[in-house]
Formats: structure tokens, sequence, C-alpha cells
């Protein structure tokens, strides 16, 4: 498995905790940037990270930057992409099993280590629901997209 990660001069830190974290589980860590915690756009690293993870055949993408509430914005801006913030190992369980999120987007400034690992564990450990109700919102999404994004 292979994941894009990004963040921002406040995510950084979380995301250096994170990149170990994937890297020992024995996952592909497709790393954006930034690479030293130096001011930058979250706008921007969420743009290299959701492209990166698009074009690179990516599982899944991280984002982090002080809240999260940027980067998810900014992400949930492309094709395709179901971008979800989540700050609990439940809301990212719930987050892939209703509505097949495939962007996690974490806040460095809010989110401990600890609460920000296991609600990775969970965001990767849950599939999809096959579910006719998750099924059918996973697809108005679909569908709203194609009729408002030209």
């Amino acid at each position: 498995m292979q994941i894009a990660i990004g963040s921002d001069a406040a995510g950084f830190p979380l995301k250096e905790v994170v990149v170990a974290f994937l890297e020992q589980q024995g996952i592909v860590v497709l790393d954006v940037g930034i690479a030293e915690p130096v001011f930058c756009d979250y706008t921007d690293i969420a743009v290299k990270c959701i492209s990166a993870f698009s074009s690179k055949n990516c599982a899944f993408a991280i984002l982090i930057c002080g809240t999260g509430i940027g980067v998810s914005m900014v992400a949930n801006k492309f094709r395709g992409i179901r971008a979800a913030l989540c700050y609990t190992p439940e809301c990212a369980q719930l987050a892939r099993e209703h509505n097949d999120a495939n962007v996690l987007c974490l806040g460095g400034r809010i989110t401990s280590e600890k609460a920000a690992i296991a609600t990775i564990k969970a965001f990767l450990s849950t599939k999809a629901s096959d579910v006719d109700r998750h099924v059918k919102r996973v697809n108005d999404i679909q569908l709203i997209e194609e009729k408002h994004f030209k």
C-alpha cells in the first residue's frame, strides 16, 4: 500500500510522527512535504498531495494543517476526493464505512500523537460499507460532482 502525505508548518511535527508510524507498518509513504517546518500555504501542500495521490495510484492520502479544516476544504475541491476531517478513531471508521473517504485530514495543533495514530489505524483498517444506503450516498456525491464540477 502507498499513501501520499503532506503538511504545512503547523502540521509538520505530527506529519513526522505519522510518516514514521506508517513506515513501521510497512506502508510506502509518498511524502510531498514540507521537508522542514518553514512557512508555506496549506493550499499549496493540499494541491500537491492530492495531485500525487491521484497520479501515483495511492490507496489513500493524509493531509495535516493546524486544524485540518483548511486542507480538507482544499482537498474536497478535487473530483473523486472524499476528504474527511477526523479527530477520533470513531470518526475515521465512520468516514471510511459510510462515506468511502479516501483522504484523512488531521489537525496538527489540536490532535495528539496518540489520537492521530489511533485515528489513522481506524481509517486504514475500515472498509467502505456495501450497505445500500451508504453506497447510494457515495454515488450521490459522485453525481453532484458530475453536475457541479465543470
